[in-house]
């Protein structure tokens, strides 16, 4: 098992144990002071405006969800890391955009008002369009946090060569600058997200993932977490 598949499990277990024990200990401190105080239950009068909070009862269909996503992808074979009922059916999608290192690569543009022939960028943009399926389970929960587990599948089109501009004709700009050349390539994201209650159908969401894919020679692993709102429709 690779360092970086090691941390990748590091993180989503830390942060599923964040979860557990927030959770437990907002429960933990709801419940001791309501013993505490030992009023009346009250009913809210009728026609008033004000309510109790309806319970979150996690009998939702469907949720939506989204946020933003950070993940150290790899743009290039050699190159650094550099940027950027309980079970159901799930569909994701992923925009990725960052700046990447490149290899050295003076004289690969040619002579103009914004090269000079300097080469490209050192920190050229890159972006992944991802699309995936998969399952997600929904695990322990209360009325303040849920855990989730999900494993999503798919294909991710790269595009790397965005930065690319008067580009000498004898120079081929991927072997200078060491990005891959634009692809479509298989990709995998394992892991879960804890669920911060707002509301019964509102909730914060942080995902941790391992990213699987598989661009170059071999498959590598990447960290990703992404961090949002949900919202839940529909009804079992």
């Amino acid at each position: 098992m690779t360092g970086t598949r090691k941390a990748g499990f590091r993180a989503v277990a830390g942060i599923f144990a964040a979860g557990l024990l927030l959770g437990g200990a907002v429960q933990g401190w709801a419940q001791g002071s309501v013993a505490a105080q030992q009023k009346p239950a009250t009913v809210p009068i009728a026609g008033s405006k004000i309510a109790l909070a309806a319970p979150v009862t996690y009998d939702n269909k469907y949720e939506l969800f989204g946020g933003f996503n950070f993940q150290n992808f790899q743009a290039g074979q050699d190159l650094r890391k550099g940027w950027i009922k309980n079970l159901g059916v799930g569909a994701d999608y992923r925009f990725d955009a960052g700046t990447t290192p490149v290899n050295p690569n003076a004289g690969t543009t040619s002579q103009s008002p914004t090269t000079n022939g300097t080469g490209i960028n050192n920190r050229p943009l890159v972006w992944l369009n991802t699309g995936m399926l998969g399952a997600q389970y929904r695990g322990p929960k209360n009325q303040y946090v849920a855990l989730n587990y999900h494993g999503y599948f798919g294909v991710s089109h790269g595009t790397f060569d965005k930065s690319f501009r008067n580009v000498n004709s004898n120079v081929d700009p991927f072997s200078a600058t060491g990005l891959y050349t634009n692809r479509t390539k298989p990709m995998a994201a394992l892991g879960g997200s804890i669920d911060f209650n707002v509301s019964k159908k509102w909730a914060v969401r942080i995902s941790p993932d391992l990213i699987l894919e598989h661009f170059g020679t071999e498959t590598r692993e990447f960290v990703g977490v992404s961090g949002g709102v949900i919202y839940r429709i529909g009804k079992r």
